[in-house]
C-alpha cells in the first residue's frame, strides 16, 4: 500500500478544523410510515400459500428426526438433514408428498377464489360511494354545506 501521499491525503489536509464538524454523518430525515420497498401492506385475512411437496415431507420428517435425535435443538440441523434425505429419495418415494401438496394447492385455489370475490365486492362498494357527488354524501351523513364555505373563507386569509 502507498503511504499518505495519495489523493485522499491531500484532501484531508486541505480541510479546516471548522469543516471537520460538517463532514460527520447526518441523520436521515424521518420517513412516513411505509412498508419495505414501497410495497402495500399485506392483508392479514389473505389465505397463506400451500406448502410445497418438500415442506409437506419436512413436517413428517421433523417428528421422526426429533425422536431419533432428542438432543439436537437447532432448526438448521433439522433442515439440512431433511434436505439431504429429500435429495436422496426417488420419485416414487416423493410421490405421496407431491400428491398431498397438490391436494392442498387445489384447496388453496378454492379459498383464494372466494377471497378474491370478497375483495372485488368490497372494492365495488367503495367505488359506488366514490361515484356519488359530494353533496349526496353530505346529505346522507347529515352535514351541511355551511362547513365547506367556512373552510373556503379560511383559505383566503
Amino acid at each position: 500500500m502507498k503511504g499518505a501521499k495519495g489523493k485522499g491525503a491531500a484532501k484531508r489536509d486541505a480541510l479546516k478544523p471548522v469543516d471537520d464538524r460538517k463532514v460527520g454523518k447526518k441523520k436521515a430525515p424521518a420517513k412516513a410510515a411505509k412498508t419495505k420497498g414501497g410495497k402495500a401492506a399485506k392483508d392479514p385475512n389473505k389465505p397463506k400459500r400451500p406448502p410445497s411437496a418438500f415442506f409437506v415431507f419436512l413436517e413428517e420428517f421433523r417428528v421422526t428426526f426429533k425422536k431419533e435425535n432428542p438432543n439436537v435443538k437447532a432448526v438448521s440441523a433439522v433442515g439440512k438433514a431433511g434436505g439431504e434425505k429429500w435429495k436422496s429419495m426417488s420419485a416414487a418415494e416423493k410421490a405421496p408428498y407431491e400428491a398431498k401438496a397438490a391436494k392442498r394447492k387445489t384447496e388453496y385455489e378454492k379459498v383464494m377464489k372466494a377471497y378474491n370475490k370478497k375483495q372485488e365486492s368490497e372494492a365495488d362498494d367503495v367505488e359506488e360511494e366514490s361515484d356519488k357527488s359530494k353533496s349526496e354524501v353530505d346529505e346522507e351523513s347529515g352535514q351541511e354545506d355551511d362547513e365547506e364555505e367556512d373552510d373556503d373563507d379560511e383559505d383566503d386569509d
